[in-house]
């Protein structure tokens, strides 16, 4: 009996979502041109992104932000809700801080402006299938400036439920205190390692390999670390502990 050829991995399949026809179609071309990547459907707005998300279920959604009828950052939030299988990375021209923040809370995995380089876009669609998170440096500080600040703000509240509670005029049972503020639950030992590494890009599979956990361990790990710190995405928790570190 002849032995079995081995069997190549499915190509990651791309959808690409910009209302530009010469932009989309030239992202098509180029990431049809990796011998890992398939192109399988063009939108041309928000809306036909998502219908086109629902009936294709692509692997990676290439998702520009200003298109006609729906939004890209409504459309990735419409996305992510609905195929939590498909990733979204973003690709626009634009970098203001409301349209970050909007596409990274909207759940993307990524976010490059338009001048970024081949290699990098075809790279970054690698790294968002195997779940990791990617930011252009220009758009890495505006988020981390954000979250210094959320961060900065979440501290002064820690310290003011920390602090001694004023003497009260009349007897008052314990059960009628102030209760405790959002975010007052700390991360355990194992969930700091697994944040830190999370936000050094890695994926589910390299943080088990590198704490000796299983893969089903450290999802539920992050999953719980989300809840704590109220993120909603890998890419929110990422800029959250960078924006913890001080500033250069």
């Amino acid at each position: 009996m002849m032995p079995q050829a081995p069997t190549s991995p499915a190509p990651i399949r791309v959808l690409v979502a910009d209302d530009q026809a010469l932009i989309r179609r030239g992202m098509a071309m180029l990431l049809d041109a990796a011998p890992d990547i398939q192109v399988v459907g063009q939108a041309a707005d928000g809306l036909e992104a998502v219908q086109l998300a629902q009936q294709l279920r692509p692997d990676v959604v290439l998702m520009d932000l200003h298109m006609p009828r729906k939004s890209g950052a409504l459309a990735t939030r419409e996305i992510t809700a609905s195929l939590p299988q498909t990733r979204v990375m973003v690709l626009t021209t634009f970098d203001s801080d409301e349209l970050v923040f909007d596409a990274v809370r909207a759940g993307a995995q990524a976010y490059l402006l338009k001048d970024a380089s081949e290699d990098e876009v075809v790279e970054t669609v690698r790294a968002v299938h195997r779940g990791e998170s990617r930011l252009t440096p220009q758009v890495a500080r505006k988020v981390m400036d954000q979250f210094r600040l959320l961060a900065s703000r979440l501290n002064e509240r820690r310290d003011e439920a920390s602090s001694p509670a004023p003497p009260q005029p009349t007897a008052q049972p314990a059960a009628q205190a102030a209760a405790p503020l959002p975010g007052q639950d700390p991360l355990t030992e194992r969930e700091a390692a697994v944040l830190e590494l999370l936000a050094k890009g890695q994926s589910n599979r390299q943080i088990a390999v590198a704490l000796h956990l299983a893969e089903g361990t450290v999802k539920n790990h992050v999953s719980r670390i989300m809840q704590k710190l109220h993120a909603n995405t890998r890419t929110e928790l990422a800029v959250l502990v960078l924006g913890r570190k001080p500033a250069p």
